[in-house]
């Protein structure tokens, strides 16, 4: 297995594993949130969606874009499967650009986001983005504990 085939394993797992916490919250409990100053359950879900599209827009940019129109703005929030539906494309597109990457374009690649503090390779780069999503998938497991509602188990 190559470092591209492993990147793209990690995305999948990563994405399996959110999905099993994401589809465990009860739909009334999709609006709750620990406190004023925190996303709530389906907007963090958005937010990491949304975020794996900039992400993505930011990787083919080789940096950070000085505009960024999302598709998800506005969109009134629904259920976690119209979530990922409506984001299943954007998804694929990014999974297919990480395919077009060779080995060598993992290390030779950088993306500049100096106005976050960084400039990273490309492989670097793509693992930043799951563990992005790794880290929000455990704030919502948080948030189930916080709300007293069982947790799915995802170490499978």
């Amino acid at each position: 297995m190559n470092s591209i085939d492993l990147i793209l394993l990690n995305f999948t797992e990563v994405r399996r594993r959110s999905i099993k916490v994401w589809t465990s919250i009860p739909a009334e409990m999709l609006l709750w949130k620990p406190d004023n100053e925190a996303m709530n359950c389906i907007e963090m879900i958005r937010h990491v969606l949304e975020s794996e599209h900039y992400y993505h827009l930011a990787i083919k940019n080789k940096g950070s874009l000085d505009v960024f129109n999302s598709p998800f703005e506005g969109l009134p929030y629904t259920t976690v499967k119209d979530e990922l539906e409506f984001a299943e494309p954007y998804r694929n597109d990014f999974l297919k650009t990480i395919k077009s990457y060779t080995q060598e374009d993992l290390a030779t690649i950088k993306i500049d986001r100096s106005e976050s503090g960084y400039i990273r390779e490309l492989g670097d780069m793509l693992l930043r983005v799951a563990y992005h999503e790794s880290v929000h998938t455990g704030q919502l497991l948080d948030y189930l504990r916080s709300a007293d509602i069982p947790r799915v188990r995802i170490w499978d």
